[in-house]
């Protein structure tokens, strides 16, 4: 997909990103010309990944998220492959537990977090340390709708992700000058990971949304590519919802 693009000369770490969300991003960032690091828990996954990327734009690193050991890894294996790590998008996350927060296992609840927060943040300060400190660059945390409403019988995700909204804002803070820092908080979008909340009644659900239907990955690898790009410059701190228009059916009336 990359033989007739200009190269960027512009590189990015993308976790979670052997499908869905993720690999959008990577798809969306390759297609400009960036070349890519992308991550995952699964080696096979990450290796057909990373061939219809292309292997002259993309590698592959396979480990957990909430790994230290792993994320160091990952951004290590960046800069050995391309000399720099421009962008970092956040995108591992997990949701194992559907159900009221009064009767949940904490320790779930502790994972959800570890994965989707604590990752986010081991990951920002490797990229800082290594490249972006020194060089600039961008962060985007993809966050959630979940984390900045109520979400019935996902509450740990929905904490999780809010919580990752307000780590784009003390990043942002603490980064700039140098580095912006935002956030995307999707809708539902059409993956693997948020099949739960659409499959087999896909219409039905896609019938709240004013833009008449659910997002899909490349929706969210446009945004993630504005974020990235020149046309933000101006632009750190904020959180992007990218909703189809589900927020607007909240008001009165």
């Amino acid at each position: 997909m990359s033989e007739a693009v200009q190269d960027s000369g512009k590189v990015a770490l993308i976790t979670g990103a052997s499908r869905g969300i993720g690999y959008g991003v990577a798809e969306a960032l390759v297609a400009r010309g960036d070349r890519v690091c992308i991550t995952g828990r699964n080696e096979d996954a990450l290796k057909e990944a990373v061939e219809k990327l292309g292997f002259d734009r993309a590698i592959g690193v396979a480990g957990k998220a909430a790994d230290e050991e792993h994320q160091a890894v990952a951004v290590a294996r960046t800069m050995e492959a391309f000399g720099r790590v421009d962008f970092l998008v956040n995108n591992a996350g997990t949701n194992p537990v559907f159900g009221p927060m009064a009767d949940m296992d904490l320790n779930v609840a502790r994972k959800v977090y570890e994965t989707n927060v604590i990752s986010a943040l081991g990951f920002a300060q490797q990229t800082w340390k290594a490249w972006q400190s020194a060089n600039g660059g961008a962060i985007v945390n993809i966050a959630s709708v979940a984390g900045v409403s109520a979400s019935p019988f996902i509450g740990a995700y929905g904490m999780s992700k809010a919580a990752m909204i307000n780590l784009t804002v003390q990043l942002a803070h603490e980064f700039a000058p140098l580095v912006r820092v935002n956030a995307i908080a999707p809708a539902v979008v059409k993956t693997k990971f948020a099949q739960a909340l659409y499959e087999g009644r896909e219409e039905e659900a896609a019938a709240a949304y004013p833009l008449g239907r659910l997002g899909v990955p490349s929706d969210i690898g446009g945004a993630a590519a504005f974020l990235t790009s020149a046309q933000s410059d101006w632009i750190t701190g904020q959180t992007l919802v990218v909703d189809g228009g589900i927020f607007l059916n909240a008001g009165v009336g």
